[in-house]
């Protein structure tokens, strides 16, 4: 029959048939039944009891299921025919007394609605495809739904689990016990979203006896932790790792093993896989988001579709976990997850507008940052600025200096004589022109203050200063270098202490984030975007921001990199002089901080299109011709520029193919006659009965998409670096003749109302408590009874304080008063002695703070004066001797009793025997004496 003369009815059944096809199932028409044919079977208008289904789907012989066909137009009414539906699979079949019949769809062979009725109060949903015969069978093999096993969930054991993770679990297995086909957790960084999914898909495959679960991510780095994770991951309730209990598949190719329960993948590789290609690795390097104008265009025009992929069929996935969820799931990539039939889980720290919006506003768990730092499970940050003349004014290079020019692929310097005079902005900085005294100014302050105010007291035993682990965000590849070399000079040091960590370093990038995670060195780490989010690095206690960033989810992952908490232990393995992380701090040498910031990323750049973006667009299978035109436009302007050098370099990038080559290419895949030259060859092939309208447009299409094919495939993430490269302006001016001042080095106001509300939060919670615990209560209510205070009640303070707020920790506590006033006495080393001197800041007793063991020295030799003044020096120089030691376990211990001088250091010069061989019936006296005295 030929396509003009079909009626919409006949056009939907064959749009179904092919479906079913597609997805293994055979179709027959109710004359010619044979259900032996195949493993599944669909017969066309079978009759029931209460007249013909659309279609009946048997499988292994058994009726399972029925299909109501409407046609196209229909598709927004498919809801309202589900009773319709529902009625033929509750019918009998001719010449079967069968039960009612479990799946149901509704199809326009377009638009497609399912509904399992075997789930507790059955919901229709929409899916990409019919499902496989293979498939039912597996699930009337299990009994009961994935929706009606979900509902059989067992208590959750807590152990191990944070509050918030517990939520998370908690509320996300009763989002899916109502059926609500897309969860999103919000988790500040830091604070185990990963762990809290590697506990919820455990239970998911244990109590659900889920099929496979798909772990999806935006870049291979991402991939690579989230499978670290699943490692080591051990669950409560068995002795074994996550990995022996269940097969984890980290995909490197379009190869999904039969036998793998999670998979985790990138959604770059997905979408190539449901495409039919194969994926250039670079691909997954940076996250798709980073592409603005890739992002957008694919919202306004038809992005390649995806279309159904037996391999990879529908149901492959009961589940898909979808870390950093508020950056890749839009648009273009938004494909992957319409196409299966899945229950949608969202993981971010930083949702925005759209990401509510995707998962319904079903928000399962809320989990700020400030909520994680209040819970002691992130630590809090503070802000110091560094500016300079030029960061912020930029300066003016005169017509007539000799300066260097630089090439950005080579490095390569030349010498030469600026013609004219060139003003350059602070926004030209890194790029147009690289200015070292600016970048050095930066580097030397950030040294000096380091030592002076940001971190002072990282000295260790040989009086040298320890740098702590410090991140630095570069602008690009080419300014990274530039500031490596200068920290190594400024710092004067080798080339272990400061690494590169990007994609384009030369060493292995994760080899030098694993040192710069767990060894030593470098204490040093600049990076561009590779470590920029979801990686890490928990003993980083600075983060130099050497860029600007204008997206606030971007700036917010950024700043994530601090945050995590470290055991004391641990961090001390890495730097030594390190105490405690109680906080980081952000050192803003560009404003960043301050910048006016935007929602997403893909509305951050201008309208006009970066070269970059246009090759990831047809690279990533966006076939548009204005596309297609704008990027040949630029390779053609391009071929003009290239050296032969760089034009020989490109074709081991490209496969062969020169510049006019690939440019012919993206020509031809839209040129009208070069189309219809190809489709006349396929129409060619097709017998003349069969050559109908839609034979001829299937052709043209077929011819197309061929011709888009070979254009795209060119183009890889290396041949898209290396182009984009050639492209830059190929020179740097080096503005060796302006040198830069730093005009501004100090906290940030906004640190100062921060510490004030530390040092407020702090005073509350003690007031709060002085009748509970006792030590604060002598403070506070016996002043009198200081000299009563041991070092048990101290340490029950602190317990108590480091429970219920790890965010006043004596440390920061310190630092923060530090801000407020002037502070002349050193932090104690000892944590307690510390915590005694602020409670006494604290509660009145000092006026100022100071270090309560100098208290202690001060008091002593106040108190050693005084018996030394009149008619006779009371003590000899050796009860002299005694009373030191005396006085040294008071710093320690806070007081000294009898018992005291039974143990070290006092056993050793004859203990209590001795001490009353010297000093006869005033021991006690003298003991009592001094515990009032040194703790006044």
């Amino acid at each position: 029959m030929s396509i003009i003369n079909q009626n919409p009815e006949q056009i939907a059944r064959d749009n179904i048939d092919k479906m079913l096809r597609n997805a293994g199932w055979v179709i027959q028409s109710k004359s010619t039944v044979n259900l032996a044919a195949s493993k599944g079977v669909a017969v066309r208008e079978y009759q029931t009891d209460i007249g013909p289904a659309d279609y009946v789907l048997f499988v292994d012989r058994k009726p399972v299921g029925v299909i109501e066909a409407k046609k196209e137009e229909e598709g927004h009414r498919l809801t309202v025919v589900e009773e319709q539906s529902s009625e033929y699979a509750k019918a009998k079949l001719k010449y079967l007394n069968n039960d009612p019949l479990p799946f149901v769809y509704e199809s326009t062979g377009i638009v497609t609605r399912f509904t399992d009725y075997r789930d507790p109060k059955p919901r229709g949903r929409n899916v990409f495809h019919f499902h496989q015969p293979g498939t039912i069978a597996e699930w009337l093999k299990k009994g009961d739904s994935l929706r009606a096993r979900l509902q059989k969930s067992p208590v959750l054991d807590e152990t191990g689990l944070r509050p918030a993770q517990i939520k998370a679990v908690n509320n996300l297995e009763h989002s899916f016990k109502k059926n609500r086909p897309k969860a999103l957790i919000q988790m500040a960084t830091g604070s185990g979203k990963t762990f809290t999914a590697a506990t919820f898909v455990y239970r998911l495959l244990k109590n659900a006896d889920a099929k496979r679960i798909l772990f999806l991510v935006d870049t291979k780095n991402l991939g690579e932790q989230a499978e670290q994770e699943f490692m080591t991951f051990q669950p409560n309730d068995d002795n074994r790792k996550f990995t022996e209990l269940y097969n984890v598949q980290r995909l490197t190719s379009s190869y999904i093993a039969s036998d793998s329960q999670v998979c985790i993948s990138t959604i770059q590789r997905m979408y190539a896989i449901l495409k039919g290609e194969e994926l250039d690795e670079s691909a997954e390097q940076d996250n798709p988001n980073e592409s603005s104008w890739m992002q957008q265009q694919a919202s306004k025009k038809q992005a390649m579709p995806v279309e159904y992929t037996p391999k990879v069929p529908i149901e492959q996935f009961d589940f898909i976990v979808i870390d950093e969820c508020h950056r890749s799931i839009y648009n273009l990539w938004k494909q992957v997850l319409d196409y299966f039939d899945a229950f949608l889980i969202g993981l971010t720290a930083t949702p925005d507008k759209r990401t509510f919006g995707f998962f319904n506003e079903n928000v399962v768990s809320e989990y700020t940052y400030e909520e994680s730092v209040i819970d002691g499970v992130n630590v809090p940050y503070d802000v110091y600025n560094i500016e300079t003349e030029i960061s912020k004014n930029g300066d003016v290079i005169k017509g007539g200096w000799f300066l260097d020019r630089r090439d950005k692929l080579t490095r390569k310097k030349r010498w030469q004589q600026e013609e004219e005079d060139t003003e350059y902005s602070k926004n030209d900085l890194d790029k147009k022109v690289v200015n070292p005294s600016q970048i050095r100014n930066i580097i030397r302050e950030y040294k000096h203050a380091l030592k002076t105010t940001i971190f002072p007291k990282r000295v260790d035993e040989n009086g040298d200063y320890e740098v702590p682990k410090t991140l630095v965000f570069a602008k690009t590849d080419s300014h990274a270098d530039d500031i490596i070399k200068i920290i190594r000079e400024e710092f004067d040091e080798g080339n272990d202490f400061c690494k590169k960590v990007t994609y384009k370093a030369v060493e292995d990038p994760k080899s030098v984030l694993n040192r710069f995670r767990n060894s030593y060195y470098p204490r040093i780490a600049v990076t561009v975007d590779m470590i920029a989010t979801g990686t890490d690095v928990k003993p980083l206690e600075v983060l130099l921001f050497m860029r600007d960033v204008k997206s606030t989810n971007y700036f917010e992952q950024m700043k994530g990199r601090g945050t995590r908490t470290i055991n004391s232990d641990t961090l001390q393995l890495v730097s030594k002089t390190a105490k405690t992380k109680t906080h980081f701090v952000i050192v803003d040498a560009v404003g960043a901080i301050k910048s006016k910031k935007t929602d997403s990323r893909p509305l951050e750049r201008k309208p006009t299109i970066a070269l970059k973006d246009l090759l990831g667009a047809v690279t990533m299978g966006i076939a548009d011709e204005d596309l297609f035109l704008s990027l040949a436009n630029r390779l053609i302007r391009l071929d003009k520029q290239i050296t032969d050098k760089e034009q020989e370099k490109l074709l081991e990038y490209s496969g062969g193919k020169n510049l006019k080559q690939i440019t012919k290419e993206l020509l031809t895949a839209f040129d009208p006659d070069a189309i219809e030259e190809i489709a006349q060859g396929l129409i060619a092939k097709i017998p003349v009965e069969d050559r109908t309208p839609q034979a001829y447009e299937d052709s043209r299409k077929e011819a197309q998409e061929a011709l888009i094919t070979l254009a795209a495939t060119t183009f890889n993430g290396e041949l898209n670096n290396y182009v984009d490269n050639v492209r830059k302006q190929h020179e740097q001016i080096i503005d060796s003749v302006n040198i830069d001042a730093v005009t501004r080095s100090e906290w940030d106001t906004t640190s100062v109302d921060k510490a004030t509300e530390i040092v407020k939060d702090f005073s509350e919670y003690l007031l709060k408590h002085k009748d509970e615990i006792k030590a604060l209560s002598i403070f506070y209510n016996q002043p009198y009874n200081r000299r009563d205070i041991t070092f048990k009640m101290i340490q029950e303070v602190f317990e108590v304080l480091t429970l219920e707020k790890p965010q006043l920790a004596p440390d920061y506590v310190w630092e923060a008063y530090k801000a407020l006033e002037e502070v002349k006495s050193e932090q104690p080393k000892d944590v307690l002695t510390a915590l005694v001197s602020l409670i006494r800041r604290a509660c009145g007793i000092d006026p100022e703070l100071k270090a309560f063991d100098t208290t202690i020295e001060a008091n002593f030799n106040k108190w050693i004066f005084k018996q030394h003044t009149g008619q006779h020096n009371r003590f000899t120089p050796e009860q002299l001797d005694w009373l030191r030691m005396l006085k040294d376990h008071v710093i320690s211990s806070y007081h000294i009793e009898i018992e005291d001088l039974d143990f070290t250091p006092f056993d050793a010069k004859g203990g209590r025997g001795k001490m009353y061989q010297l000093f006869g019936n005033e021991m006690n006296e003298i003991m009592n004496e001094l515990n009032e005295v040194l703790a006044a």
